[in-house]
């Protein structure tokens, strides 16, 4: 692990043709993010969650014909965010970016959305004009993380319901190996679980204790959330589909490597992101998560077969890093504190 190495920012876009770009709400408290990909050679998806609210993912199946996209976004609003979409292919087709078809080129623009309609204006989604405006806006350079864009909604740690939430946000990370294999992530964290540093075992954001900066281990808050559950009366407990907030939550990532890879390497990709997001989500792809990864192959460094498995692993670590970077980097509402001023509250 000592050989390996951030990229020059450190984020999905030391890809080379990877570009990012943000709309944000801090008022309304939702946002949607576009990551470019013009360029890339093949794209893949792997969905996990029980949720998931996606648009264009069929497309990238290995049985079907494009197998690739243009841009990935992912967006706040629930499903009413995938509008923003439109937006991203009206930017595509301007800059004769699609597929080509015998009259025009066609776009192909994959989505995501988390559901964050809890924490801000309940009526406000990013649109077509917010999914424009963050396609002008993305850059190769630095991208910026913690409660923006897509993840300036963002939630986790609501197995004790909102009201011990604290808040997500959006991360990104890069690692490169000796031989200049690069993989690059991105996530936005608005999870249910609890969110653990698989290298010290530390639960760096977790349900809301009683005392200021207590944060509750997890078995201790699923003790909880079954006493609360089993002091329903007992038709309510055995009509209850869900506990709230379990259907208000979902990770979303995004990896991309330099490696040119074909589409079934590439879904081996979107596998080991996941492998990365449930080491430090526990739990993950709930019922009431629409956990969701992406994975593009964006360059043009030959990859071995035996490759692959250094890509993975890549990959996985890299998915990790974003989403500590996710929970570390946001900025708390009223409603809502971050992880690091949660702690503060009590000295810490």
């Amino acid at each position: 692990m000592s050989a390996w190495r951030p990229g020059p920012r450190n984020a999905i876009t030391d890809i080379p043709g990877i570009r990012v770009g943000h709309y944000t709400d801090r008022r309304a408290a939702t946002g949607c993010t576009v990551i470019l990909c013009p360029g890339a050679h093949a794209a893949a998806v792997d969905a996990r969650g029980g949720a998931p609210g996606t648009r264009e993912t069929d497309v990238l199946g290995l049985a079907n014909l494009v197998r690739t996209c243009h841009a990935v976004l992912f967006a706040g609003g629930s499903a009413f965010g995938l509008a923003a979409a439109d937006g991203v292919m009206r930017w595509c087709a301007e800059h004769d970016i699609g597929v080509p078809t015998a009259k025009r080129k066609v776009p192909i623009v994959s989505a995501a959305v988390i559901y964050d309609l809890a924490l801000g204006d309940p009526h406000a989604f990013p649109g077509p004009q917010e999914g424009y405006l963050a396609a002008v806006r993305a850059r190769r350079g630095a991208v910026a993380e913690g409660s923006v864009g897509a993840g300036t909604g963002a939630t986790v740690a609501k197995l004790l319901g909102p009201d011990r939430a604290l808040k997500g946000g959006l991360g990104t990370a890069s690692l490169a190996a000796p031989g200049g294999l690069m993989v690059g992530a991105l996530a936005v964290v608005n999870a249910v679980g609890s969110i653990c540093d698989p290298s010290t075992g530390e639960c760096r954001a977790g349900p809301r204790g009683d005392e200021p900066g207590e944060i509750l281990s997890i078995p201790a808050a699923l003790e909880r959330r079954t006493a609360a559950m089993d002091a329903l009366q007992p038709a309510a407990a055995a009509s209850a589909t869900a506990a709230p907030g379990d259907l208000e939550n979902t990770t979303l990532l995004c990896v991309a490597t330099n490696a040119r890879l074909e589409p079934h390497e590439l879904q081996r990709l979107a596998v080991h992101a996941h492998d990365g997001f449930a080491r430090c989500v526990v739990p993950a792809h709930t019922r009431g998560d629409g956990d969701i990864a992406f994975a593009l192959s964006s360059g043009d460094l030959p990859a071995r077969p035996d490759d692959l498995l250094l890509l993975g692993a890549l990959t996985a670590a890299a998915v990790e890093a974003a989403v500590l970077r996710a929970v570390d980097l946001a900025r708390g509402t009223k409603a809502v504190p971050s992880a690091a001023e949660w702690r503060a509250a009590a000295g810490r």
